[in-house]
């Protein structure tokens, strides 16, 4: 019995080994240039790998996959409409002078000494606000991206110190989606999982805070007069003006509501093109004038579709603002979203194949102690992130294979839903190939190999988890545990 199970988790490593090896050699052949089409071949190709596999050796039934990928397709729709919506939102936040403006006022009021620490300090609480980390990097995390650049700071520390404020908040947010999954999953109140997060969560962010802090102290003062280039150019080429910040106030306003995040961003989106029609006519003529010809109305409406749909770049003559300067509209998230359904059938694959199943119980020797129940939970959180690509199936996955074992030792729900969160979450942005992981990259144009080793509060957040189970802090012993009502 004991080979038979050795032999069933090798079997069970080899689409994750295939998968690893391709992505890699994707990698080191095309670069950041994989997600354009190589990694989603890998994805399949794993994926083949597993059905081939479990069809071969298990008889698993064919429909059985194709039932799992159904349903994992499914459940990432929303978070695909989302997506296009994101990408409308940078279309016309751009070009109606939105980010523009935001990016000149705050070159000229935030020191670079704090930016670091002012941009995670922003993120975090525009995230607590709206619960949702996607909706704040896609916002004021780009606005903040040029901010950095601006400045001088390097691409990857600046989206390190963006990510990390906006899944601080995301995560205490009772507002965010895998928050109130991750407590709903495990039986806690919501708000007792929150409270139980700071133990954890708290230490990780003051940590982080500390760390931007230093580095921003040590960062070299940018050349003023490339500033004042900066402010130039968007001074001549956008109305700049403290009315555009309407938009983002009215979106502040329907976030604060509760409103669904659809609406929000449809809203949001729409906002943004009639502030681009009243404060930047020439600019949409000039994109719509490339489209089509005619009267000044319908080169206004193509222009303005245009921004929303497709990729848009305002012509500068200096090449680093042309690059801050470019959105990608709807179009332009169609390379991820591709990616995401690629990745979801894998996933898919996996736990059709029941080896997801086989390679948690590799855990099982390491839970006798709380402090190796904690960490393997947190390790099989943070590793299915790169197996399913999906937080939300990570979630989902790490609390039911943990959740008996939890009970049976008698420690707290609240200690299993604070893990989940500790790892599933957090490091879903760090996998170049999971959703949030793609997303990030996509959003702020930043490959995410480059800005991961940055993102402090996602890196420090696990290893937190780990170090508060061994020293046992607020963790109830077994024989203290009251019953579950």
């Amino acid at each position: 019995m004991k080979n038979k199970g050795l032999a069933n988790t090798i079997i069970a490593l080899v689409p994750i080994l295939v998968l690893v090896g391709l992505l890699a050699l994707n990698i080191s052949i095309f670069g950041s240039d994989a997600i354009l089409g190589a990694s989603q071949v890998a994805l399949l190709f794993a994926a083949g790998v597993c059905v081939w596999l479990s069809i071969w050796l298990y008889k698993t039934p064919w429909k059985d996959f194709e039932d799992a990928i159904k349903a994992n397709v499914g459940d990432v729709t929303t978070a695909i409409v989302i997506l296009f919506l994101i990408g409308a939102i940078s279309g016309t936040w751009m070009v109606s002078g939105v980010v523009p403006t935001f990016i000149y006022y705050g070159v000229k009021i935030i020191s670079p000494k704090v930016f670091l620490l002012t941009a995670a300090v922003l993120c975090a609480v525009v995230s607590v606000m709206t619960g949702s980390s996607w909706t704040t990097i896609a916002t004021i995390g780009v606005a903040l991206l040029g901010i950095g650049r601006a400045q001088g700071f390097s691409d990857g520390l600046i989206a390190g110190a963006i990510i990390s404020g906006a899944y601080f908040g995301d995560k205490i947010s009772p507002m965010s989606d895998t928050t109130v999954l991750a407590s709903s999953l495990n039986r806690v109140h919501l708000f007792d999982h929150i409270r139980y997060m700071v133990f954890t969560t708290g230490p990780s962010i003051l940590i982080t805070l500390v760390i931007f802090t230093v580095l921003g102290l040590s960062h070299s003062k940018a050349d003023a007069a490339e500033i004042q280039v900066y402010t130039d150019i968007l001074a001549s080429h956008f109305h700049i003006t403290p009315w555009l910040f309407v938009v983002p106030v009215l979106t502040g306003l329907m976030i604060w509501r509760r409103m669904p995040a659809l609406v929000v961003l449809a809203l949001s989106t729409l906002t943004a093109a009639i502030a681009a029609l009243i404060f930047q006519p020439d600019l949409v003529l000039g994109i719509g004038s490339g489209i089509t010809e005619g009267s000044r109305a319908r080169l206004l409406l193509a222009g303005t579709v245009e921004t929303v749909y497709n990729t848009v770049t305002i012509g500068t003559g200096n090449e680093t603002m042309d690059a801050l300067l470019t959105s990608r509209g709807m179009l332009g998230m169609l390379n991820t979203v591709y990616l995401i359904i690629c990745a979801m059938c894998f996933g898919a694959c996996m736990q059709a194949s029941g080896m997801i199943r086989q390679l948690s119980r590799m855990l099982v020797p390491l839970t006798r102690t709380r402090t190796g129940l904690v960490a393997s939970t947190v390790t099989t959180g943070t590793v299915l992130n790169g197996l399913v690509s999906d937080q939300y199936l990570s979630i989902i996955l790490t609390s039911n294979i943990f959740r008996d074992t939890f009970e049976r030792k008698g420690y707290e729900n609240r200690l299993l839903s604070r893990s989940v969160e500790d790892s599933a979450t957090v490091t879903s942005p760090l996998v170049p190939w999971s959703s949030c992981g793609m997303t990030q990259a996509t959003i702020l144009s930043v490959p995410t190999l480059a800005y991961a080793p940055f993102c402090f509060f996602n890196l420090i957040s696990p290893l937190m988890s780990i170090l508060v189970a061994a020293i046992g802090w607020k963790i109830k012993r077994p024989d203290t545990q009251p019953k579950v009502k």
